[in-house]
């Protein structure tokens, strides 16, 4: 049986994750639980997303790149697997980024972004999602599928807030 695959994301209340390759706002809080959460894990993500994530490699993650362009200092799945600070292992789908994850130690994350995102939600094996939910309607260019009609069920729920957005931390299963 394959392992569960967790989906990782913090989106507006109109589902938007990103805007010109970034953030559409800066959430410490925010930021220190995905840190948490997925330190020494498995981290499934885009190549847009990786690049723009320059602490992937930090908090022992093993880092697996979806992607079809070669990426500096990315190890190609054959490879044997390194020392942990070798870098990311590229993958060419999402389907062969969690055959490679099954063979890792760790739990699995797939961390963005839209397509990837788009992709996992539909799998069988997606079993659980951390959302963070900015309480904002933000501008962007990337979205996160619908997702409540999926997972269901609240595990946990926390509100937070800052100077500049009220959020809601949610565990939620199918």
């Amino acid at each position: 049986m394959p392992k569960p695959v967790n989906l990782i994301v913090a989106c507006a209340e109109n589902r938007v994750i990103g805007r010109a390759g970034r953030l559409p706002w800066r959430i410490p809080e925010d930021w220190e639980f995905f840190r948490r959460q997925t330190a020494g894990q498995i981290a499934i993500v885009g190549r847009v997303s990786f690049e723009s994530w320059k602490s992937a490699l930090t908090d022992n993650r093993r880092a697996i790149v979806v992607t079809h362009r070669p990426l500096a200092a990315t190890r190609q799945p054959e490879d044997a697997l390194p020392p942990e600070d070798a870098g990311p292992i590229s993958a060419p789908s999402l389907s062969a980024a969690l055959a490679l994850a099954e063979t890792l130690p760790g739990e699995i994350y797939v961390c963005g972004g839209q397509r990837i995102f788009e992709e996992a939600i539909a799998l069988p094996q997606a079993a659980r999602l951390y959302l963070t939910l900015v309480h904002t309607h933000a501008d962007g260019d990337r979205f996160f599928p619908v997702w409540r009609e999926i997972f269901t069920r609240v595990i946990e729920q926390r509100e937070g807030a800052d100077e500049n957005h009220r959020y809601t931390f949610y565990v939620l299963e199918r």
